[in-house]
Order: structure tokens, then C-alpha cells, then sequence
């Protein structure tokens, strides 16, 4: 199936289905002496994974990560990189009533009527479950970024549903299960998917991510943009609909005196671009926001129809993310990841020889 791989010079290739035995990557072009194991990855699998809370599918998977090749003794060598997770929790019979019928709003119909037949257990090819060999491989993008540039990425949850989450505290990201960065707002949030579960109905999301300490320079005019990359990435996402970068839509209102981010020798003084003019990162932070439907795969009775084309009705059975958007965020911190890691590879290889007057400017000035 073409479309199973991301990137140009970091290449990530995704392959498996959501009831198969495993699922899992193949990472080509990561630079040779990483020191890497399992423990580097498995943090952002954890953070991702299903069964974590009430509030998510209860699909138990351990996703524990197996790297089957590309290191030795404890160092990337240069060349691909195997991670394989093994499914262990699949219920295959929760999808027997779908066999002929289409889920309203998920990939059924379109699958079936571009390859002529479908998986139906979990979505197959289409099931979020293939976001984690992405989490996988964004692991290892985040870490060498973090270790030759200092590069940090930080996601959380902005808004559930018709909820609005505050930026408070971006220390409770971590101990709460929405990746809210607000303490005040988690019973009003686990009120709001109790509610949700009990009425077999879902609701979107919006998730911020952003990396800190970019480089300048990445990117470049026209068709391979950073930003354009960016976007490419985020709508890869399962139920991703809208992408923005910086101040987004907002830039509608917005008039030239106040979206064009003035520039001092102490560096920008706002950020409205998101950290990209023109495709090239500024240096400053890259802030990166988007959409997150509601999950397709509800309870609630939908009308449908067969593959004869006769009128049905649907109800999805099994277990499924009310809100696909809570488990989103360490996806999006991954994509962008993937991202950069590529974008800075790029970079070394067209500009490591260019030499400037000066050096970049600050991030952002007080």
C-alpha cells in the first residue's frame, strides 16, 4: 500500500493493522552513534497507549516495544532501525455485526471502494492503533534532536468538546489524563466523557504542540515549506480536520501592524508567525494547533447502508476512545518531531557550510 511511508532523509515506514499480531516501523536514516534502547522509547508509548483510563478505549495493550535491529551494544549503527510492538488485546468478534455496513464517518466506505474489500476488525489499516509506531519513532527523532540541538516538545489539550482548558500550570500536563495543562478544570472534564460514555456518543479536540530551541534556517521557499510539512504530518493524524500554525485563523482579524512580528537585536517581539516565515523556522518556538473530530465508532444507532447499497442501521460495538483527541497529544509531539528531525537532516546536508555575520537572534525578546 503506498502511502505507509513518512520523511526524505529520516524515512519512517508503518506497517501492521489494529487486530493483527504486531504492528510497527522501520526507521531508515537515523544518524549512526544514538546511544538508543527500549527505555528511550517506551515512555511516549506509555503516555499514548489505550486502557490508561476510564476515559479511553479499555483495549489493555502493554505496547511494549521490541528494537529488532539498527543498534548495537546500545548504539545506533546507520542503518534501519526495526521497533515491532505486539498486539495482545484484540476482540475481533466486537466487529462482526460490520462486516457488510459501513460506519458513518469512518474510512469503510472509502476503503472498500478504493481497494474493492476492507478489514473490518478495528478499521485494519485505518484504526488510530497505527499511531503508535509513529510515537515509536518520534521517540527516537526527539531524542537525537534534544541531544546535537537541544530541542524540547511539549503538547497538551486546549479545548474538549465545547470545553475551553486554560494554559496554567503546563506542569499538571503530566498527572492528569487529558494532558490538561490545569488542575481546576479535571472534574469538569471527567464529568463532561462520564457523560459522553453513558449517551454512546464522542466529541473532538484541540490539541497544542510545540517545539522549543529549533533551529533557524530549517526549511525552504515554495513546496517543501516547513510549515507545509507541518501540516502534511498533522493531517496524517487518525481524525485530524484542521491544522494551524501560529495564530492560525486568528490571522484573519489580525492587521498587518499587529500579525508581522517585530524584529530587535534582542529577537522577535511576538510570535504570530508560529516560528516560520516564508517555510523557514525563525528559531523561535514552533506552535502548532489542530483539530480532532469526534470518534466515528460510537453506540449510538446511525443510518448506513450495505454493500448491496440497501438502507441500515449501525451501532458500533466494542471498545472505543470517546474522545480520540485525549491520547493525541504525544501523537502530535511525535509528527512534529518526525519533522524536524528530517528538516534539520536536510538542512545539513544543502547549508552546513554557510556562514553568516552574526548569529541568530533570541528566541523572543522580554
Amino acid at each position: 500500500m503506498p502511502g505507509s511511508t513518512f520523511g526524505t532523509l529520516f524515512r519512517v515506514t508503518n506497517f501492521g493493522e489494529s487486530h493483527g499480531p504486531a504492528i510497527g516501523c522501520v526507521i531508515d536514516g537515523c544518524p549512526p552513534g544514538l546511544a538508543l534502547s527500549e527505555a528511550d522509547i517506551q515512555g511516549d508509548l506509555d503516555r499514548r497507549r489505550p486502557g490508561t483510563s476510564r476515559h479511553v478505549t479499555q483495549r489493555n495493550e502493554p505496547d511494549a516495544v521490541e528494537i529488532l535491529s539498527g543498534v548495537y551494544e546500545g548504539l545506533t549503527t546507520g542503518t534501519p532501525i526495526a521497533l515491532l510492538i505486539r498486539n495482545t488485546d484484540q476482540r475481533s468478534k466486537d466487529y462482526g455485526n460490520i462486516l457488510d455496513t459501513f460506519r458513518p464517518g469512518h474510512a469503510d466506505y472509502t476503503y472498500w471502494r478504493k481497494y474493492g474489500l476492507r478489514d473490518p476488525r478495528g478499521g485494519g489499516r485505518s484504526s488510530a492503533r497505527l499511531t503508535a509506531p509513529m510515537v515509536a519513532a518520534g521517540a527516537v527523532a526527539k531524542k537525537w534532536l534534544r541531544e546535537r540541538h537541544g530541542t524540547t516538545f511539549i503538547g497538551w489539550m486546549s479545548q474538549l468538546g465545547e470545553i475551553a482548558i486554560p494554559n496554567e500550570d503546563e506542569s499538571q500536563i503530566p498527572l492528569n489524563p487529558f494532558f490538561a495543562p490545569s488542575a481546576s478544570v479535571i472534574p469538569e472534564l471527567e464529568a463532561y466523557m462520564d457523560a459522553l460514555r453513558h449517551a454512546g456518543d464522542s466529541c473532538g479536540a484541540r490539541i497544542e504542540v510545540q517545539a522549543r530551541g529549533v533551529p533557524d534556517g530549517l526549511g525552504a521557499p515554495l513546496f517543501d515549506k516547513l510549515d507545509a510539512d507541518i501540516a502534511y504530518a498533522m493531517m496524517g493524524i487518525n481524525a485530524v480536520k484542521g491544522v494551524e500554525i501560529g495564530a492560525g485563523f486568528g490571522c484573519v482579524t489580525q492587521r498587518g501592524s499587529e500579525h508581522g512580528d517585530e524584529l530587535t537585536p534582542g529577537g522577535f517581539r511576538s510570535n504570530h508567525s508560529g516560528g516560520v516565515l516564508g517555510g523557514i523556522s525563525t528559531g523561535q518556538d514552533l506552535r502548532v494547533s489542530i483539530a480532532i473530530k469526534p470518534t466515528s465508532s460510537i453506540r449510538t444507532p446511525r443510518a448506513s447502508v450495505t454493500r448491496a447499497g440497501e438502507a441500515t442501521t449501525v451501532q458500533t460495538l466494542g471498545r472505543h476512545d470517546p474522545c480520540v483527541g485525549i491520547r493525541a497529544t504525544p501523537i502530535a509531539e511525535a509528527m512534529l518531531a518526525l519533522v524536524l528531525v528530517d528538516h534539520v537532516l536536510l538542512d545539513r546536508a544543502q547549508c552546513a557550510d554557510v556562514e553568516l555575520p552574526w548569529p541568530p537572534l533570541p528566541p523572543l525578546s522580554a
